[in-house]
């Protein structure tokens, strides 16, 4: 499987992350020339090589209308200027990316205003942003889109977040590190702080971080066919840097939970509601097979899959909403393929399927409710309907 592994030792910044994923990129310079031609105004991206403790990496400098402003300066500086969510949507909407690259980006600007409205107490509709910084993230979240879609991966994978101690000064006065839209975004992810003075992981890091990244933890066993670094600005006695390794690592492999419980003393409404809201509260799968229980009885056999976090949620739910007094718990590896949503054409409009890749193979299969739309849509046979795949 194709993984991208993130190490965010000295956190992580947008233009660090655009710097480690640029050296990863088949060919770096006709892929700055893409980023340049991408149409974010007043925008000029620049690659230059920079050394940090004696590793050389790749540091890229993004001026608009000719000034440069660092990142973890204009972070903090978002409310004077009026340019909101519906301005950055304008901006994201009129680039000359793909639509993938534009819903990424949107997707991450809304997370950082969620977090900015959450840490000023105010609606997402008036969080504003400086007017430089915006086009710099703007142009740092853009470019960390285009990069991974360029690069790719089946699997985006980063380790616990290292994000400084501290205070950190904004337009509002001093606050601690991480700061408080950083924390909101950070939450449910590792991290830590060490004997670092300062802010290493900003919103837009945080962000592109928590959005990109299917899960946080160490490094897992990977052949590494490429190796970036992206360099920070700050100088401290550790190399300021996002190491970005992309490489090779065992299908889809994780170990889940299977709940089983006999059930003789319920009617099919009653078992049929119990599985969907097992369903909806997090369980992997659930199914039901017909069983010949003691005296002859005819029952059901329900089966629960979930993940070993969701356990206890999991024993609650089936004792609460079925009959059984009694679960039988197996832990079971669980090889999968990685799914993904895509558009493709028919002969009867758009429509989205599922690719499922990995252990040497692909597979593609519409989407039964998408098919079910355009049949019902046209008055046609699902037969009919033929998806470019």
């Amino acid at each position: 499987m194709r993984t991208l592994y993130i190490e965010c030792n000295m956190g992580a910044a947008g233009d660090m992350l655009l710097s480690a994923f640029t050296e990863l990129v088949e060919d770096p310079s006709e892929f700055i020339a893409r980023l340049n031609s991408a149409g974010i105004p007043g925008v000029v991206y620049t690659m230059n090589k920079a050394s940090k403790c004696g590793i050389t990496g790749t540091q890229i400098e993004v001026s608009v209308n000719g000034a440069v402003e660092d990142e973890h300066l204009h972070e903090h500086r978002h409310e004077h200027h009026h340019a909101g969510m519906h301005d950055i949507r304008h901006i994201i909407d009129h680039l000359n990316v793909s639509d993938t690259v534009k819903r990424d980006a949107e997707a991450v600007y809304r997370i950082i205003a969620e977090a900015e409205s959450h840490a000023h107490g105010k609606p997402i509709t008036e969080i504003h942003f400086h007017e430089v910084g915006t086009m710099d993230a703007v142009a740092d979240v853009v470019g960390v889109c285009m990069a991974i879609e360029e690069l790719s991966p089946d699997r985006i994978l980063s380790s616990p977040v290292h994000v400084g101690s501290g205070t950190v000064h904004c337009a509002h006065g001093i606050l601690p590190v991480p700061a408080p839209a950083t924390a909101y975004i950070l939450r449910d992810v590792p991290i830590y702080g060490g004997s670092i003075k300062g802010e290493l992981c900003t919103p837009t890091g945080a962000a592109l971080l928590k959005y990109f990244s299917d899960d946080f933890g160490a490094m897992p066993v990977m052949i590494v066919k490429n190796t970036g670094y992206g360099m920070g600005h700050k100088d401290f006695e550790t190399a300021n840097c996002v190491r970005a390794m992309l490489g090779e690592t065992e299908d889809g492999h994780d170990k889940v939970i299977e709940f089983r419980c006999n059930i003789d003393d319920m009617t099919g409404e009653a078992i049929g509601f119990a599985s969907q809201l097992l369903l909806d509260k997090g369980a992997l799968d659930v199914y039901t097979i017909p069983v010949g229980m003691k005296k002859n009885r005819p029952g059901i056999l329900l089966t629960c899959m979930c993940r070993e976090e969701d356990r206890t949620r999991m024993l609650e739910l089936i004792f609460r909403h079925t009959t059984t007094i009694g679960i039988r718990e197996y832990i079971c590896n669980r090889y999968t393929l990685r799914r993904t949503i895509k558009t493709v054409n028919s002969n009867y409009g758009e429509l989205h399927v599922k690719e499922s890749k990995g252990w040497g193979v692909t597979k593609v299969k519409p989407e039964y409710d998408e098919l079910e739309r355009l049949s019902r849509e046209n008055d046609i046979a699902l037969s009919d309907i033929k998806p470019e795949i």
